[in-house]
């Protein structure tokens, strides 16, 4: 298994991150304590989406912080990424991992306890699971699951998990507190109008939740 710190989850929206840019977010939330950073972008192109990655990528350098490409495989090997993100409508997980290798991080958005039961850890490195609650970053979403439902997903998987979906800095100690790993969040930091002091509070909270 390739081992990834998903405490703190940096999921990149390019319409809230739109007043200092995906690439100038990401550097300003890995400062303040972001452990891993995903570029998600549903409604560009490959060719932009490389661009992109490659600008995070040397961003990040020296950090340690994993980017993650959401769905996109072929941007992501472009780009020598660190891993790629896959839904449950994107293409299957064994054929992603067969196109990246053993190296690269591979994950896998799922919901529901049965989806967790069907998990092979040679394959899939961690999941995302939620949406815990709704959110507007991403529209047409499956119906919330809650705590209570993050909780029994958790349970279920033989690999971490990382609660999504509306996820805030009053949610922290909820989150963990379900055995999840870490939390990933997009509006808490994106758009926010100082994303290191955001991120800050965010890695605080979660060292806090922990003692």
């Amino acid at each position: 298994m390739r081992s990834v710190d998903l405490s703190l989850y940096l999921v990149l929206d390019p319409v809230l991150c739109e007043p200092i840019g995906m690439v100038e977010t990401a550097r300003l939330a890995v400062a303040g304590g972001a452990t891993l950073v995903q570029l998600r972008d549903k409604k560009t192109t490959t060719h932009k989406m490389i661009e992109t990655g490659r600008a995070l990528k040397a961003a990040l350098a020296g950090s340690g912080v994993p980017l993650i490409v959401n769905d996109d495989v072929e941007a992501a090997i472009a780009i020598g990424a660190d891993g790629v993100h896959v839904g449950q409508n994107d293409m299957p997980v064994a054929e992603v991992r067969k196109l990246i290798g053993p190296e690269m991080i591979l994950g896998l958005s799922i919901g529901s306890v049965e989806l967790a039961n069907a998990l092979d850890p040679s394959v899939v490195d961690h999941v995302g699971v939620g949406p815990v609650f709704p959110t507007s970053t991403k529209p047409g979403h499956p119906p919330a699951i809650g705590f209570e439902g993050l909780a029994a997903v958790t349970a279920a998987s033989p690999v971490p998990v990382v609660g999504i979906g509306g996820l805030k800095l009053q949610h922290v100690a909820d989150t963990l507190a379900t055995g999840a790993a870490g939390l990933a969040v997009v509006s808490a930091i994106c758009g926010q109008p100082d994303p290191a002091s955001a991120t800050m509070e965010l890695a605080e909270a979660i060292r806090r939740a922990r003692r």
